[in-house]
């Protein structure tokens, strides 16, 4: 095996530095998996990895299962493993954190690299089975790690720190988009829950509860009894109780004073001549309407 980055002085990279810097150089090939290794690099390393993945994959052939396809997509942040229907991100390994990367010379198809987990910090070797292009996916990863390093470079180390944020940064934005999902359903179902419980039974009827005044008094009338408004539930009112005799007295339950209704002995000469005179005109004026 060959180790990517290691290439000859006198030998061209295949693809324009902008086809890696500001985009990406895609290839498709079969994807073995990938398994846990002891050591970040190492010739042996990789190929013992190789082995146990390839009779993985033997097994899993004798049962009918095939060794699924997948599209990577190479650039100087990193290698995308996505599903070439779908276009979903299977994996993304970091750049800066894949540390060995080398194609098989004995058999031509095989090309592997080891990235370090970003969760468990373990390193995984992934390995690939591609039947014309191992070698050339195996140069492009070397090429992306040159353009990646000469960046850093020019930037004075700031390019990767800058990067690495920006990735703890989209990962803490999915945690949070997940959480408020859950938050939003656990509300919906909440709400549903308080409509249930305030719709009324079938049949039931709604009680309208008695006008009052400022003082949560109700409103008293001298001219109606004081008994309580029955509810309305589509029943006609009750017929006008009659009204007791003493209702015409006044608060102090005397009768209502009326001089034109009091007899002549009951007021002084003077008075009475002008009760009298009075009287006279209003029966005057009564008789002329």
């Amino acid at each position: 095996m060959n180790r990517a980055f290691n290439r000859k002085k006198d030998k061209s990279w295949m693809h324009t530095p902008e086809a890696l810097a500001k985009h990406y150089i895609a290839y498709n090939a079969k994807f073995l998996g990938n398994t846990e290794v002891e050591a970040p690099k190492g010739t042996e390393v990789v190929k013992d990895a190789v082995r146990k993945l390839k009779f993985q994959r033997h097994i899993k052939k004798s049962e009918g299962q095939k060794i699924p396809k997948v599209e990577l997509q190479i650039s100087i942040y990193g290698v995308k493993i996505l599903d070439p229907k779908t276009k979903d991100v299977q994996h993304n390994c970091q750049l800066h954190r894949i540390s060995f990367c080398a194609d098989d010379k004995t058999d031509k198809r095989i090309f592997t690299f080891i990235c370090k987990d970003s969760e468990s910090n373990k390193h995984l070797c992934y390995v690939f089975d591609s039947e014309k292009c191992a070698e050339e996916i195996t140069l492009t990863i070397g090429q992306a790690f040159d353009l990646a390093y000469k960046k850093f470079l020019e930037s004075g180390g700031k390019d990767v720190e800058t990067r690495k944020q920006i990735g703890g940064l989209q990962k803490r934005i999915q945690e949070l988009e997940t959480e408020n999902s859950e938050l939003k359903k656990q509300l919906q179902d909440l709400e549903e829950q308080l409509m249930i419980a305030h719709v009324p039974p079938a049949g039931s009827i709604c009680m309208k509860p008695q006008s009052t005044d400022i003082f949560d008094m109700v409103p008293f009338s001298p001219v109606t009894p004081l008994v309580p408004t029955p509810a309305s539930n589509g029943c006609p009112p009750p017929p006008p109780t009659t009204l007791p005799p003493d209702i015409r007295k006044d608060l102090f339950g005397s009768e209502p004073f009326d001089p034109f209704t009091c007899g002549a002995a009951d007021f002084p000469p003077d008075i009475q001549s002008k009760l009298d005179e009075m009287q006279r005109q209003r029966w005057r004026g009564s008789k002329w309407d």
